[in-house]
Parts: C-alpha cells; sequence; structure tokens
C-alpha cells in the first residue's frame, strides 16, 4: 500500500507538471507564474515550501533528543514570517523578479553579483539534503534499492517536475501538499495520542531530562533560532512569491496564512515525534536507527497501513514542495542575473525559459554531489541557513530601509559575513571555547561550545555593513534591469 500511494501522489504530481507546461509561454510564466497568483495559492506555495526537512527531520532530532523543548524551534520562523507580513505589500509593489534586482538597484552590479553565488552556495546545500530526505522514505518503501540508488531516484523526479513548468506548476501543487500535509499529520496525531493513552499518558512517558520545555540554555536557544529567522527574512523563495503575487494586498494577505499554518504544521511534526518517543519509552515501538528518521518510523510502525501510507506520502510532500522552490530560485537567478544581466540582455522569452530548464538540470545534478557529502540533517540545515541569512539578509534589509547604507559597505558586508560563518563553523568557535576553558572561564566556555555560527556571522557582518557604510559614498547607482517592466523578462 505504502508505494501504491506515494507512486499515485507522485505520478498526480507529474501531471499537473504536464498541464501547467504547456501554458508557460513567457520567462514571467516559469519564473512567477505570470504575476497571477491569487491568496489561497500563494498562501500553500508559501507555506509548503518553508515547511520543509528542517521541520520533518531536523525538529523531529531534536524532539527525540530534547523532548518537549523542542516546541520552541518554530517560533523563530512565526518571528521572521510576522516581520514578512509587513513587508510582503512592499516588496510586491517593486515589480521585481528576484532579490538580486533589488540588491542590484540599491548597491549596483557587484551586490548582485554576490547575492547569486551566495544563493547558489546556501541553496544547493538545501536541495540537497532534501533528497536524501526523500530517499530516506524511499528506502523503506523500496528496501531493495541501494541508498545511493534512492537519493538518484528523488534527484531525477524533483529535477525532471521542477524543470516542466517552473513556478507555475510548483505553486499549484504546493497548494495540494499543504492540503495534505494537514490533514495527514493531523490524522496520525489524533490516533497516536490514542494509542498512548491521551496527553497525560504521554508527558508520564517522557524522561525527566526530556520534560522541561525550557530546557534550552541562552546559548543553545540562539544557535536554533536565529539561523531559521535570518533565512526567512532574506529567503529568496519568499520574495520571489510576493513577486509572483496578483497585487500587493494578496501579498500581505498570504503571509498572514503562511503565519498560522506555519505554527500549526511544526507543532504537528514536533507533537508526532514525541508521541513516538512515548512509544518507545513505553515498549510499544522500537526506536529509529537515525533519530532524524522518527516520523518515518512511526508512519511505518505505529500507525494502521493506510494512515502509515497517508503520513509517509505526507513526508514526500515535504521534501518535494521544498526541493523544487529551492532548486527553481537559484536557476531563475543564474538566467535571470547573469545569463540574461550580462550575456543575452536581448534574449527572448522561449530562449530565457529553455535555459531556465536547463539551469535547473544542471543545478540539480551539483545538489545531487552534494546530497553525498553528509549525513546530517539538523546541523547541515542550520549552517545552510546561516551561510545564506548572515551574507543576505543584513544588505537586503538595509536596501529596504536605510537610505545611508553604501554600495562598498553592502558588499563587504557579504563577503565578511559568509567568510565568519565559514571560519566559525570550521574552528574559530571551538578555539576559541577551548581557550576560554584553559582561562578557567567556564561560563564562557559553555556558551562559546553551544553557540552557532550565525550570531557571530551576523554580528560581524551588520558592523561592517555599518561602519564600511559611513565611511564611504551611499549614493545608490541609477540601474536599469534588463526586463523589468515587461521587456525581454
Amino acid at each position: 500500500m505504502y508505494a501504491s500511494v506515494l507512486l499515485l501522489y507522485l505520478g498526480a504530481l507529474l501531471v499537473v507538471g504536464v498541464r501547467k507546461a504547456r501554458l508557460v509561454k513567457t520567462a514571467k510564466d516559469f519564473q512567477l507564474a505570470g504575476r497571477g497568483l491569487g491568496g489561497l495559492v500563494l498562501s500553500g506555495t508559501l507555506l509548503a515550501t518553508w515547511i520543509g526537512t528542517g521541520s520533518v527531520f531536523g525538529n523531529a532530532q531534536r524532539t527525540v533528543q530534547d523532548g518537549l523543548a523542542a516546541f520552541v524551534l518554530p517560533l523563530s520562523s512565526a518571528l521572521g514570517i510576522a516581520l514578512l507580513f509587513l513587508l510582503a505589500a512592499r516588496i510586491r509593489r517593486l515589480e521585481h523578479f528576484t532579490i538580486q534586482d533589488i540588491l542590484e538597484a540599491r548597491f549596483g552590479v557587484a551586490a548582485r553579483i554576490g547575492g547569486t553565488l551566495v544563493l547558489l552556495a546556501g541553496y544547493l546545500i538545501i536541495v540537497s539534503y532534501q533528497y536524501r530526505a526523500g530517499a530516506a522514505v524511499v528506502e523503506r518503501i523500496l528496501p531493495e534499492l541501494s541508498h545511493a540508488g534512492a537519493i538518484v531516484l528523488v534527484a531525477v523526479f524533483v529535477i525532471l517536475y521542477t524543470a516542466l513548468a517552473g513556478l507555475l506548476s510548483v505553486a499549484y501543487t504546493d497548494l495540494a501538499n499543504g492540503i495534505l500535509m494537514f490533514l495527514g499529520l493531523s490524522l496520525a496525531l489524533a490516533l497516536l495520542l490514542v494509542k498512548v493513552g491521551g496527553p497525560g499518558e504521554l508527558l508520564a512517558h517522557l524522561p525527566a531530562e526530556k520534560s522541561n520545555l525550557w530546557a534550552y540554555s541562552p546559548a543553545r536557544m540562539i544557535s536554533f533560532l536565529l539561523p531559521p529567522f535570518l533565512l526567512i527574512l532574506g529567503d529568496a523563495n519568499m520574495y520571489q512569491r510576493f513577486f509572483a503575487a496578483r497585487d500587493p494586498r494578496t501579498a500581505r494577505r498570504a503571509a498572514a496564512g503562511m503565519f498560522f499554518g506555519v505554527l500549526i504544521l511544526d507543532w504537528l511534526i514536533i507533537a508526532i515525534a514525541l508521541c513516538g518517543v512515548a512509544l518507545v519509552q513505553a515498549g510499544t515501538m522500537s526506536a529509529p536507527d537515525n533519530p532524524a528518521h522518527m516520523i518515518v518510523h512511526v508512519a511505518f510502525e505505529a500507525l494502521p497501513a493506510w494512515l502509515g501510507a497517508l503520513l509517509t506520502a505526507t513526508v514526500v510532500a515535504v521534501v518535494v514542495s521544498t526541493a523544487d522552490s529551492y532548486l527553481l530560485s537559484p536557476a531563475t537567478s543564474l538566467v535571470r542575473d547573469v545569463y540574461q544581466r550580462f550575456l543575452r540582455q536581448e534574449a527572448g522569452d522561449r530562449e530565457l525559459v529553455r535555459a531556465g530548464r536547463w539551469v535547473v538540470v544542471v543545478l540539480g545534478v551539483v545538489a545531487l554531489g552534494l546530497a553525498f557529502t553528509s549525513e546530517a540533517f539538523f546541523e547541515v540545515a542550520l549552517f545552510a541557513y546561516t551561510l545564506y541569512g548572515a551574507a543576505i539578509t543584513p544588505p537586503l534589509l538595509a536596501a529596504l530601509f536605510w537610505k545611508g547604507a553604501s554600495p562598498l559597505g553592502a558588499v563587504s558586508s557579504m563577503v565578511v559575513g559568509i567568510l565568519t560563518a565559514c571560519l566559525w563553523q570550521a574552528w574559530l568557535g571551538a578555539a576559541l571555547a577551548e581557550a576560554a576553558q584553559e582561562c578557567g572561564q567556564s561560563g564562557l566556555f559553555e556558551v562559546l561550545v553551544d553557540l552557532d555560527a550565525a550570531l557571530p556571522a551576523v554580528l560581524v557582518s551588520s558592523l561592517t555593513l555599518v561602519l564600511v557604510s559611513l565611511a564611504s559614498p551611499p549614493a545608490a547607482p541609477i540601474v536599469t534591469i534588463p526586463g523589468q517592466h515587461g521587456g525581454p523578462g
């Protein structure tokens, strides 16, 4: 039954993709769904894009390891979405295609190039672990398939589906994916609570160390909450979808719908993982080999086949809806921000659509190579979020709100942000923690050990932006961006 339900779901996605591909006539259709998305579809695609592997696998992993404390994890996303709600109408009125359009219009060509490079690095990492997440499901359904074969199979499907019609197909199937997520997760949680014996029995079965809602130290709280907050504030997928809205009011309404949807779905996922922990403690279910796979494990081990198959399809919906979006964004950026901007300004719509499809394929293959470099979920997600958020979010927000920001300040901020994130991740954080321990500063040691690269990276990036901007000319360049108002793009 599991394989049949999954094949039915994937087949339905391909049918929609093929039908929508016939409607793609212009680059605006492929990249922005013709700027015609209504409130319901827009809310659905925003929600399905954000609820991804970081939620189903990353948050599940933290729930297994930390218990009730994991319920605070969605709060950073909710706060970021609340701020995007205030920005949504303003973003839509810009009539841009990508965030790089915003950066170049305010800070010049170097900012566009820097933004494109950072986007490629961060988003291809995100796509790579979506492939691995999908493979975790495929391996349970088809145990005779190798791990590498499962990853390749998922990658081929995501690449093919994304290349068919771009955002025109992705947005509409994301709405269906969002409905499937809510239905599958809600039914699974209801049945699991009955199986556990109710909320009281659930809490009773949790070990003492997993029963504290406020178990995280301040440093760990910052490390877990800051990266997704930074990512969502500058997430190219969010801006791309606001650009695709029918009008500014629709963009704002969709952001409000996303706020409630993200909180509900993330908390449902965490609650299901918590039920899994209780079932393991009660001896009713075996523990998963990988704590990140708790939701998939529950689908196969603790639910009736029909509901397990539905939950499995839900997990795949989460993976596909996030993978296609994070693959489409860098593809759109390369076509828009490099190919059309610098190489073929006179390119027509047919050429740009064809280029977009080929770039999706190439980037999808690159992400496939990255998928074999790490098996972690939560840690890789946080690093990708940090890499992108520290480098892009400060200059992007400065472009929207600070007239005194200079082109040199913005570019310097990007470079310093990404270097700080990489250096802290590689050795600097551990080196400083070791030095603090040797000096007898146990409190500082504990803070530095728990601290993710996000905080130092965004602080250094923001400080660089301010100091360099104050010391350099603030005048923004006047830029004519190809295709901005109905031209070749």
